[in-house]
């Protein structure tokens, strides 16, 4: 599993014109799925993603949490964080996780970060999405399950 995180003031997904998921600040995450990735490497993640120290406290240091600041989540699955543009210019996806496999794995993940006491909202799994987004800082963190 990969995960693409960017620390934001705001941000939003929409779906045919329609809002799905909205957040004030917290993280965007865009969730990648690989083929073999189990609950196992999302709930590493989880634990990862929920404890990530990276809002500014009063020294202006970032060691604050989500929980910290009352951040929330807006998690977007994205199986092209799985591209491989290694053999050519138009990318292969045969690393990124079926469909049957990933949707499963997404819910799992996002269900998960609720646990930790969490506001979610998510995007629609497959779906053609709009993400608007304010980034603060920036700041754009990437995480992957095999760094475990």
């Amino acid at each position: 599993m990969r995960l693409v995180i960017q620390r934001v003031t705001n941000a939003e997904v929409k779906v045919d014109g329609k809002t799905t998921g909205k957040i004030g600040k917290g993280f965007l995450v865009l969730l990648g799925i690989k083929t073999g990735d189990t609950k196992q490497e999302a709930d590493y993640l989880v634990k990862k993603l929920c404890n990530l120290r990276v809002f500014e406290d009063e020294n202006e240091k970032m060691n604050l949490a989500l929980k910290d600041v009352g951040g929330e989540l807006l998690i977007v699955s994205q199986f092209t964080l799985y591209g491989d543009c290694s053999g050519g210019n138009r990318p292969s996806f045969i690393e990124a996780a079926r469909p049957e496999v990933a949707e499963p794995l997404y819910e799992y993940f996002c269900d998960e970060c609720k646990k930790n006491g969490i506001n979610v909202e998510k995007g629609i799994f497959g779906a053609d999405m709009k993400v608007n987004l304010l980034n603060d800082g920036p700041v754009t963190i990437i995480i992957e399950s095999k760094e475990k």
